[in-house]
């Protein structure tokens, strides 16, 4: 019948030493999955990094494209309309975020630099001209077409900003003995309500003020600028410098030493279609 033993291949293992192998295994797969775990999560944090610094060179972009908008606008005397709408966020964040304030603080910084190292002579010809029309309130200045575009309190803010900017250098140069014309695009009917307004800022000491005659009124603001400065030029006077935040003020043939343009908001407006409001 024949023997019925057979003979088998295998490992004999006590249950002692199965548990310890299954353990094994065990500790190896929580150990694996524990990897994966930290490889998607680094993976994640690497991804949202990089999706920050792509953002933050997205918004460099657009920052430098909606500059360069805002510079051509103010080049040609645009209105807001010109704007694209993807500037709307950029005009806003570079009031409120500080970039205006740091602009305007870089440029009188500069100016205050020239004049440290200029002195005025002593037979009171040399002067500087600077726009009286920065010293004033800005609510007036077509603001109905800016209310639609940009943030109302971020408007004002911006033009109480340059107000404290442009009176800071006023009052460096008047310290440093620098007779002061100021020009304004008001008409002249309105000279003492200007005359009031400027002594409550504390504008004071200032040579001369210009403002619009009756024959000048409709004349536009850049022309009116450029005949004023040769007026005083034919009068004997030597313009070392002009100030102003606008650049009808500062366009056109001069003979200037420096021309100080101070930064605006990331937005334009044409001031002369504003010169015969009688607010200041």
């Amino acid at each position: 019948m024949g023997s019925r033993y057979t003979t088998e291949t295998g490992i004999y293992m006590s249950s002692f030493a199965a548990m310890v192998f299954i353990s094994g295994l065990v500790t190896v797969g929580v150990s694996m999955m524990a990897l994966l775990i930290s490889l998607a999560v680094m993976l994640q944090s690497c991804e949202n990094r990089n999706s920050g610094v792509l953002q933050t060179y997205k918004d460099i972009d657009l920052y430098g494209y909606c500059k360069n908008y805002a510079l051509h606008a103010e080049l040609n005397s645009l209105d807001i309309d010109f704007f694209p709408a993807t500037c709307k966020d950029v005009a806003i964040k570079y009031i409120n975020e500080g970039q205006y304030m740091r602009d305007l603080n870089i440029t009188v910084s500069i100016a205050e630099d020239f004049f440290s190292r200029v002195r005025p002579l002593n037979d009171s010809r040399e002067i500087v001209l600077m726009d009286a029309d920065d010293f004033f309130a800005s609510e007036n200045l077509h603001s109905h077409l800016l209310m639609r575009w940009i943030d109302k309190d971020a408007f004002h803010d911006s033009s109480r900003v340059k107000n404290v900017f442009a009176m800071k250098l006023y009052l460096k140069l008047q310290a440093g003995g620098w007779p002061l014309i100021l020009i304004s695009r008001k008409p002249e009917k309105l000279r003492d309500d200007a005359i009031e307004h400027l002594a409550s800022v504390g504008c004071s000491g200032w040579s001369s003020l210009i403002m619009r005659t009756d024959s000048e009124t409709q004349m536009d603001s850049q022309k009116h600028f450029s005949r004023q400065r040769t007026a005083l030029q034919n009068e004997g006077f030597r313009i070392i410098a002009t100030i102003s935040s606008q650049m009808d003020a500062v366009r056109g043939p001069c003979l200037e030493e420096r021309i100080f343009k101070l930064p605006t908001p990331m937005f334009s407006y044409k001031m002369e279609d504003n010169v015969e409001s009688t607010n200041l």
